[in-house]
């Protein structure tokens, strides 16, 4: 890791010293140290770095410009200065490899996340929300925004998703604990950014459902089952149907014990 140099790519790339932003230079350029940042100190054979910066149908002077990323590379590692603890970007033989750096908002995502799941096993929804809250927090825009070539557009899909993920996750926490109306609010606008998630749809039904709001619970399937039949000429899945099925027949299963208690 080098000391003093942060890089981030949980947003649009960027490196950091001492709280400054080091110039990376063009889009490409950057394209080039991200995909090499993904390979985590792995050598990268040259024909894979251009097939992941330029796709199958490179320019025919790729390797000058390859070599020209390269070299702007090393000057901007060299200008932020840092001595022996600044990233290196060697030639190994048959490819490129990025020494003594890494995704440092990646890595602290990683380590919260795996405590907030630790919490979570131990029974401390709490803490495993906060955890997650602040893991979602260090998200600035989309994994490697702006940023051309299909490596990374294969990457920002799957961190998409991934990033998707726990925060259903975290909001299935949130309503263990009863934030109820909270929830309502935040999956409303979720839904709305990604109607075709039933996942999210079916939390949202359930927040209404415990919120005292079974009405508005059955609109938000009817709403999800158009949306389906519309763009994907498709119904909605099983776990979301049966939801509905209980939410219809009032299933008592479907409210907290201390619901049920009271």
């Amino acid at each position: 890791m080098a000391e003093g140099l942060r890089f981030e790519l949980l947003g649009p790339l960027r490196a950091l010293r001492d709280g400054t932003e080091v110039p990376l230079g063009p889009p490409r350029q950057r394209a080039v140290l991200a995909v090499l940042l993904l390979q985590e100190g792995r050598p990268m054979a040259y024909d894979a770095l251009v097939s992941a910066v330029w796709g199958g149908e490179p320019p025919s002077h790729v390797r000058n410009l390859a070599q020209k990323y390269v070299s702007g590379l090393r000057r901007a590692f060299a200008a932020a200065g840092g001595g022996g603890s600044s990233p290196e970007l060697v030639w190994t033989g048959s490819g490129y490899r990025l020494e003594n750096a890494r995704i440092d908002d990646l890595a602290e995502r990683r380590t919260l996340l795996r405590e907030a799941l630790s919490a979570r096993e131990s029974g401390d929804l709490r803490r495993a929300g906060a955890l997650a809250r602040e893991a979602e927090e260090l998200w600035r825009g989309e994994f490697a925004e702006g940023l051309a070539g299909p490596y990374l557009a294969g990457e920002r899909r799957r961190w998409a998703e991934k990033r998707l993920m726990v925060l259903e996750t975290r909001l299935e926490g949130d309503l263990e604990l009863g934030l109820y109306r909270e929830c309502v609010h935040e999956l409303v606008r979720q839904v709305a950014e990604h109607p075709l998630r039933e996942r999210l749809v079916g939390l949202l039904m359930l927040a209404l459902y415990r919120s005292g709001r079974p009405s508005d619970a059955l609109l938000a399937y009817e709403d999800a089952r158009r949306r389906l039949s519309e763009e994907m000429a498709a119904e909605p899945g099983p776990a979301l149907r049966e939801l509905h099925a209980r939410i219809m027949r009032q299933d008592p299963s479907l409210l907290p014990e201390s619901a049920l208690a009271s």
